[in-house]
């Protein structure tokens, strides 16, 4: 993360799955570095956090916690004003198969989000994370490959549509209309190497922001070398004009304890 932030610099920043007790969160490690960090920590599981470079102005009314999500006990998402915009990270459940009741629980979740978002219109947000779900057959390496797997069913996809009819729009594809890029590869089978991947870490931008997206990219480094996560890091940069916003808006994962090494032999897939 440490190097993550010295490389980009980015003024804001949406952590998910930190895995992290309350009282072992980082905060020296980050401010050291020049950040401050909010986060919603619950031990083992999950765990999402904002971090905020310093000099860049952050609200009091921090939200922990998504009103009206499904009772599990995690930490998924937590929200704060950023330059006066709303910004949240989010990690939406993964909902294991089809016949899970934790299915059920995602759909319960992204019922919330949309009912939250709502709330937001007419408010500049942005809405970073973990969404669990490719949007469409273009962000994904095989269709046919997911068929009868979570992640891609007609009902998450369609509360996905319902979260961008609710006044938001997925920054990503609303920059790269046909383009094709994953933020997630699974470790087996050097799949990252082989470019079999997903786009699941979406960053959604409200309507009055999008005009002024300038990039919506992904850096495919952090997926490489020893012991990275599974997902690399999404970064967006809005331009507001005489407006402040964070100019960087980045989504990562922490690094976490697998590893796998070998040269990228897909580089094609990195974001320009």
């Amino acid at each position: 993360m440490l190097e993550f932030l010295e490389k980009h610099q980015p003024d804001a920043v949406c952590l998910q799955e930190t895995k992290v007790a309350p009282d072992k969160f980082p905060h020296l490690e980050l401010r050291a570095a020049g950040y401050r960090a909010i986060d919603y920590s619950g031990g083992q599981w999950a765990g999402v956090a904002i971090l905020v470079r310093d000099g860049v102005a952050v609200g009091d009314d921090i939200v922990q916690g998504l009103p009206g999500e499904p009772p599990t006990g995690d930490a998924r998402w937590v929200e704060a004003t950023i330059e006066g915009v709303r910004l949240a990270s989010v990690y939406v459940i993964n909902g294991r198969t089809l016949d899970d009741p934790m299915f059920a629980h995602k759909l319960t979740f992204l019922e919330a989000m949309e009912q939250h978002l709502a709330t937001l219109r007419g408010t500049p947000y942005v809405v970073c994370g973990d969404f669990n779900i490719a949007p469409g057959d273009l962000d994904v390496w095989d269709p046919a490959h997911f068929v009868g797997g979570t992640h891609v069913t007609p009902e998450e996809r369609a509360l996905l549509e319902r979260l961008l009819a609710a006044g938001s729009v997925d920054a990503y594809r609303h920059l790269e209309p046909e383009g094709v890029h994953y933020t997630w590869w699974d470790y087996r089978q050097g799949h990252f190497h082989r470019g079999l991947g997903m786009r699941i870490d979406l960053a959604l931008v409200s309507e009055d922001l999008a005009p002024g997206l300038v990039h919506c990219g992904i850096d495919r480094d952090f997926r490489k070398g020893p012991k990275p996560s599974d997902h690399a890091p999404l970064l967006i940069e809005i331009d507001r004009g005489e407006e402040r916003l964070p100019t960087d808006v980045t989504t990562a994962r922490p690094g976490e304890s697998r590893t796998e090494d070998g040269a990228d032999s897909n580089e094609s897939e990195a974001a320009s």
